[in-house]
């Protein structure tokens, strides 16, 4: 079941449902025939995590509603930098399309990149989630207060987190439940890593101590016993998770956020290519395949079409910034 995303202003939240105001629409290409040829799907994180996850199945739900087939190809590197510029920078004919996600409201503010959301087409939101904070089954802590306690006790550095690149959404995740803690926002060490599966691997591998990540990124190593979500940076519990106390409820930090997911083309897609892709992910987002599956994985299931889509970015991208500048992460 789709529902609407309504971000909370409590803390640091990556996004805003700020309608947008009606714009010029392009003019209408040439594209009755669309699409005529295959279709790349760039995915700007590794293969297994969440964006990877959510790539995917909305790329098979597309085939199937463009009679074209829609590969899906990962392009990592640069925390997101990589891909998310071979999206912007594709030609705008529609035969190239990408999952762009929050990082792109943040990327340029650490001086990554030039890129901005105005750098692409948005043609709908379709996910939007908050992490859980996630420990090692056997680290000894079985609560989200136990674990509070342990970094409040360690001295600075002395703990490490990973699940994304320097100055990624789960990076901001943490620097956020640290200063609502009260503590410096480098107390815990953020190991960079290519993503949430990485990230995973490294926390079941003992090379750091917590992972702040999407419940769906944490669901292989939950299910097979080899890790623990302790809590969530969310408003209330989700019903998939109804064992999966909030922060605020354990009084381990009043701190919210939240990542989203999002398909977009490069700047300047022909309006009626624009038209089309955005029905179909409009279709897609209703689709019961499409809300099964993203429930089994824990993501959760949002839909904006395209104004929405990109108010939300633009709101995210003043957020983020603000939030970005009080934790010394903005270059320049």
């Amino acid at each position: 079941m789709t529902t609407s995303f309504k971000p909370t202003r409590r803390g640091v939240i990556a996004g805003a449902a700020a309608l947008a105001a009606a714009g010029t629409a392009p003019m209408r290409a040439f594209a009755q025939d669309y699409p005529s040829r295959p279709i790349t799907m760039i995915v700007p994180w590794g293969a297994g995590g969440g964006t990877d996850a959510c790539g995917r199945v909305i790329a098979s739900l597309l085939e199937r509603r463009l009679g074209q087939p829609v590969n899906v190809v990962n392009r990592t590197g640069g925390s997101g930098v990589v891909g998310h510029s071979a999206i912007a920078t594709s030609a705008p004919d529609g035969y190239t399309l990408g999952v762009v996600t929050v990082e792109i409201a943040m990327m340029h503010h650490q001086g990554l990149t030039e890129l901005t959301s105005t750098d692409f087409t948005p043609l709908g939101l379709m996910n939007a989630d908050a992490p859980a904070i996630t420990v090692r089954a056997d680290s000894g802590w079985s609560t989200i207060g136990e674990l509070v306690e342990a970094i409040k006790a360690s001295a600075p550095g002395e703990m490490k987190a990973t699940g994304t690149g320097q100055g990624g959404i789960w990076h901001l995740a943490l620097v956020g439940w640290l200063q609502a803690l009260g503590l410096e926002p480098n107390h815990v060490t953020w190991v960079p890593s290519e993503g949430a599966a990485p990230g995973m691997q490294d926390l079941i591998a003992g090379g750091v101590d917590l992972v702040p990540v999407s419940l769906g990124e944490t669901k292989a190593m939950v299910d097979a016993g080899r890790a623990v979500n302790l809590a969530i940076m969310a408003e209330e519990r989700l019903g998939t998770h109804p064992d999966v106390p909030t922060l605020m409820e354990s009084d381990a930090g009043d701190f919210l956020i939240a990542v989203w997911r999002g398909i977009c083309g490069p700047k300047d897609l022909p309006a009626d290519v624009a038209d089309k892709l955005s029905a179909a992910l409009a279709e897609i987002a209703a689709d019961p395949e499409y809300t099964e599956f993203m429930a089994s994985r824990s993501f959760g299931v949002i839909h904006q079409p395209p104004a929405e889509h990109a108010a939300t970015m633009a709101a995210t991208d003043e957020t983020m910034g603000v939030a970005m500048r009080a934790a010394g992460l903005v270059q320049g």
